[in-house]
């Protein structure tokens, strides 16, 4: 049966028996024939098994048995090889006779597992890490790598023979595991004898401690508290040979804040010693990686970096470019562009497939701008080896469909440009971001790739992607940025960007979808939309668009990138 269509049913059974509905993506019931009514039921959350209760009716026939050996069976089914259960400690023989084995405990709830390897194939990677003396350890989500973080890695280390710093490996994050252990990495790398560890289910995990991810102090957050720290205790401490774990105050949270709490009446009863350093402060605020995201989210990169060291600037460039591209895309009326409304002229994308395609160059994104964080601006033909393969990423997670090839290149080029920007003049001034996006173009050779926008460029001899570049993108900078910036506070300042740059651009895409001189029409209706704006303006504007299958693929480039330049240079 389907949660939804059954889920009172469910709620009312799971009440009945003491617990209450988590959240599923897979739920099996046992019923009676007559009158539906549930007897048993289970359920499972990724590799999770969780929910499960029987009735006084069935208990002693054998009917857990064969509900948990079902869930079992179907996570397996669903390629996890791990599965894990919370249950209450009376229930840990009948879990077993399954082949689960206790991974940590509490006095409400234990936590297990079936696998092979699993938790020993994760400590044995632990106990090739370590090495003899005092060690300590330290658990980061690092979202992003700040000054608070390297704080307490550098007084750390200087308490201890070796520090380990175990990377939270969730991807429950703004910025994703891949990009945080490497953040990790290069902002620890100064740090003498400490370990940058990977991650794993089995810290701070949505497997050990959901809530964390939600930052909701509920009634099961110390219970998930209370296993994590067991977990550790038992396990990640003695194989990295830890005897200290170091934790910075808490004084914004609650829920980390009671985390720290327990750690400092449980870990000490296994032996293992809690520090906890004071948080880091700057002009009397607190430095926190919530209040970095929360001023990359407004655009406002240059109050974020005296927060990070400079070992995180590229990958806040990197987010800050992924951010520009969303907000685009949810920009919302659009003409003919994919929105939250609809596929604009798009019958090959929708909205999921847009966000999708964003999330693959995710990686590029960050390559890119480490690629530009050095002396020497790199050679154009890795640029474009580097674009051809991140570009083959993007189509395979869009399944062929070219959604973002367009604003790949633009932004490609503008991260790496800004990147070596900053490493060179520890600042964002727009005439060397812009004398670094020419000389990067123009060490591109341009190749007639027979796509629809360079066949555009050579019947009707308008600017194509590498000549904007080439000159610097002088209508963003002269035109757009200036009225994208002018707009601050105003709600449709991005739909207004868009109809500006409409206006002025020559967008390859709608003169290969309608020709060269519908075209002209098409930037004279968006001058007087502009001139007489309207969001009714727009949605007919879009209606006419996808009547006549116009859609300005190159201005919503133009809107991402005005979108992210001014975000850096604001």
């Amino acid at each position: 049966m389907t949660l939804s269509s059954s889920r009172q049913r469910v709620e009312r059974f799971l009440a009945a028996n003491g617990l209450r509905l988590d959240p599923l993506d897979y739920y099996a019931i046992v019923t009676r024939v007559d009158d539906e009514e549930i007897l048993a039921g289970g359920g499972l959350q990724d590799n999770v098994i969780k929910c499960v209760a029987v009735s006084d009716e069935l208990r002693g026939t054998g009917m857990l048995q064969s509900l948990l050996s079902h869930l079992l069976s179907t996570a397996r089914e669903r390629g996890h090889q791990q599965v894990r259960v919370f249950t209450k400690p009376g229930n840990r023989s009948i879990f077993e006779s399954l082949g689960f084995h206790l991974l940590a405990q509490s006095p409400q709830a234990i936590l297990m597992e079936n696998a092979v390897g699993g938790l020993t194939d994760y400590c044995n990677y632990l106990k090739g890490l370590h090495r003899p003396g005092k060690n300590g350890m330290i658990v980061m989500n690092a979202n992003p790598f700040t000054q608070g973080h390297l704080a307490l890695v550098e007084y750390a280390s200087s308490m201890v023979d070796t520090l380990y710093v175990i990377v939270v490996k969730e991807d429950c994050s703004r910025f994703s595991y891949a990009s945080r252990l490497a953040m990790v990495q290069a902002g620890c790398s100064h740090v003498q004898d400490t370990v940058v560890c990977e991650g794993s289910d089995y810290a701070i995990s949505a497997t050990t401690f959901p809530t964390y991810f939600l930052k909701e102090l509920s009634s099961a957050s110390d219970m998930q508290m209370l296993l994590d720290l067991d977990l550790c205790a038992r396990h990640l401490a003695p194989a990295l040979g830890a005897t200290v774990r170091f934790v910075g105050s808490e004084p914004t949270d609650a829920l980390t804040a009671r985390y720290v709490e327990l750690m400092q009446q449980q870990l000490p009863l296994h032996g293992i010693e809690v520090v906890v350093m004071p948080r880091v402060t700057q002009d009397g605020q607190v430095v926190s990686a919530s209040q970095v995201r929360s001023l990359l989210h407004n655009g406002m990169l240059s109050q974020a970096l005296p927060m990070v060291p400079n070992s995180t600037l590229p990958y806040l460039l990197s987010e800050l470019a992924r951010q520009a591209l969303e907000e685009e895309l949810l920009t919302t009326p659009k003409p003919g562009l994919v929105d939250q409304h609809d596929n604009g002229s798009h019958s090959d994308m929708d909205l999921p497939l847009m966000q999708s395609s964003i999330e693959a160059l995710r990686p590029a994104f960050d390559q890119l701008a480490l690629l530009g964080d050095s002396r020497l601006l790199p050679p154009g033909e890795y640029l474009q080896h580097l674009g051809v393969v991140s570009e083959r990423k993007m189509l395979s997670a869009t399944h062929g469909v070219n959604t973002h090839r367009g604003a790949l290149f633009a932004m490609g080029l503008t991260l790496v440009a800004a990147s070596h920007t900053w490493h060179k003049e520890h600042a964002f001034k727009p005439h060397a971001l812009r004398q670094n996006i020419m000389k990067l173009a123009h060490s591109i050779v341009e190749v007639s790739n027979g796509s629809h926008g360079s066949q555009a460029v050579s019947v009707h001899h308008v600017d194509g992607a590498l000549s904007m570049a080439r000159h610097g993108y002088h209508q963003l900078f002269n035109e757009w940025l200036p009225y994208h910036m002018s707009l601050i506070g105003d709600p449709y300042r991005d739909h207004k960007t868009l109809l500006l740059i409409m206006s002025k651009l020559d967008d390859t895409n709608v003169i290969h979808r309608v020709g060269y001189e519908m075209a002209q029409g098409v930037k004279a209706e968006a001058q007087e939309l502009l001139r007489h704006f309207s969001i009714e303006g727009l949605e007919a504007m879009n209606r006419s668009f996808v009547a006549r299958n116009i859609s300005p693929g190159g201005a919503a480039d133009m809107l991402s990138l005005t979108i992210f330049i001014d975000s850096i240079i604001n």
